[in-house]
């Protein structure tokens, strides 16, 4: 499929584009790859009647999927090969940080552009290949590679208060809006970053030093974790097992 011919909103809004969640996108393109008998994971064997059915009734019931298995047991292959549940091109605002859909923007960016131009606001086309990221998690990881800090070195150049949400950085799980995240090795995140994870998982929350900003972010979370970790290297926390 080629790249739509579509470089405005309002150029977009004729087309008849109306916005869907990735959960949903994922799940309405699973239910056709179910009613056609296509393959979902390729060159994953031996799961057929086990990994593979609970796989496919999470991304029907819209959830966050955590895999538990041994090292070799094909978790990130699983988790990478998600990206052909997606549609091919999807709108995002151009320029926007956060992959904003331009019906539902979320970055301050993304509404001060669109409130500016209207339906002259530019559109670009993100490919299903560009909205998958993963994470191995090491106990370096801090909050703000996942999720952001306040960039002073912007707010000098920019000549914007500190308390101006235009002077975060945002860290690579923001930037996957609209995308696949995957962290590998969950357990290995300190308790402190995993709790960090509460809120962008279930209320959309995003926090950064003294911010609380209302970002409801659009991402499909897949964690995967050994079970020899649990008693090795660390454990996955229990709320954020509940989430």
């Amino acid at each position: 499929m080629k790249k739509p011919n579509i470089s405005t909103l309002g150029e977009l809004k004729k087309a008849g584009y109306s916005y869907l969640s990735i959960k949903d996108e994922i799940r309405n393109n699973l239910i056709e790859k179910l009613k056609t008998k296509d393959p979902i994971f390729d060159s994953v064997y031996g799961y057929e009647q086990t990994v593979l059915p609970e796989v496919e009734r999470a991304l029907l019931s819209k959830h966050n999927i955590l895999f538990l298995g041994l090292r070799g047991q094909a978790k990130t292959m699983m988790a990478r090969q998600m990206c052909y549940l997606l549609n091919e091109y999807i709108p995002v605002v151009k320029g926007a940080p956060l992959h904003d859909d331009p019906f539902q923007p979320v970055s301050a960016f993304a509404k001060d552009l669109i409130e500016k131009e209207g339906d002259l606001t530019g559109i670009d086309w993100l490919h299903r290949n560009d909205r998958y990221a993963e994470k191995l998690a090491t106990p370096d990881v801090n909050v703000a590679d996942l999720i952001g800090d306040i960039d002073p070195i912007k707010a000098a150049g920019q000549k914007l208060s500190l308390s101006d949400e235009k002077v975060i950085h945002y860290g690579m799980i923001p930037r996957n809006n609209r995308g696949i995240f995957v962290i590998n090795e969950l357990p290995d995140l300190q308790p402190r970053i995993q709790v960090a994870l509460f809120n962008i998982l279930q209320e959309g929350d995003v926090q950064i030093r003294g911010f609380n900003l209302r970002l409801p972010l659009d991402i499909q979370f897949v964690f995967t974790a050994n079970p020899e970790d649990y008693t090795n290297r660390g454990n996955i926390i229990t709320p954020l097992k509940d989430r």
